[in-house]
């Protein structure tokens, strides 16, 4: 499954989810191919970070980006089970490529006002590129959650009016196991501390809705466009 981590909004924590959705997929024994497409190279970083500190890496990680992304992914394809795409917070013409061969577009968004007010953005780039890519199925969550849980719901309840789009009622918190980690270059899961253990059952939980869950819906809805023509 070709999955694309994106939206139109930076400072979503949208490599911190990518990456840490490669190590949970590659500790399945799933051959898995992490591409940065983002401008920042944050996913790079993260790979950097765990080679230099000796760290056993299962998945591969490599630079991609432009127009003919999608071209190159499909190349790619038949050597992976699995490729996730870490693109930049903006409607990028790589991101519009990626799209163009995903099989699922997921889109953390901050529970804040700036983040929510770019659905109608993301709505217009979801429908567009549907027209090339029928099998696409895109997927919203609440990514850094407000630990209150007010701002949650509200956020929640807007991005669910949405149709183009399906919104999990699950969320993931803004801890700061998140940002340890990722400077340790490693998951959430991967961490062996007590404080790490909410949100490594958050991680957990979204990992289990897009391997699994999200994997079967897919597949019927391939199955079904195929039987149409």
């Amino acid at each position: 499954m070709i999955v694309v981590v994106g939206g139109v909004k930076g400072g979503s924590g949208k490599t911190t989810i990518a990456t840490n959705l490669a190590v949970l997929r590659s500790a399945d024994n799933k051959r898995v191919l992490l591409i940065d497409a983002d401008e920042q190279k944050s996913a790079s970083q993260f790979a950097a970070q765990r080679d230099g500190l000796g760290i056993e890496t299962k998945w591969s990680t490599i630079q991609l980006g432009g127009k003919e992304l999608h071209i190159q992914v499909k190349r790619l394809k038949p050597d992976f089970d699995d490729i996730i795409i870490d693109v930049g917070g903006r409607a990028t013409t790589s991101q519009r490529s990626a799209l163009l061969i995903a099989d699922l577009f997921l889109m953390p968004f901050n529970p804040a006002s700036y983040d929510i007010w770019t659905v109608g953005e993301v709505k217009m780039m979801i429908q567009e590129m549907k027209t090339v890519n029928s099998k696409l199925h895109a997927i919203a969550f609440i990514n850094r959650a407000d630990p209150k849980g007010s701002e949650n719901q509200e956020a929640i309840e807007i991005l669910q009016e949405c149709k183009d789009f399906e919104c999990l009622s699950m969320t993931i918190g803004n801890r700061k196991a998140f940002r340890t980690s990722s400077g340790e270059g490693i998951s959430v899961t991967e961490m062996k501390v007590p404080e790490a253990k909410k949100a490594a059952s958050e991680m957990r939980a979204l990992y289990e809705y897009v391997y699994v869950e999200s994997e079967l819906l897919i597949k019927y809805m391939y199955d079904t466009i195929m039987m149409s023509k």
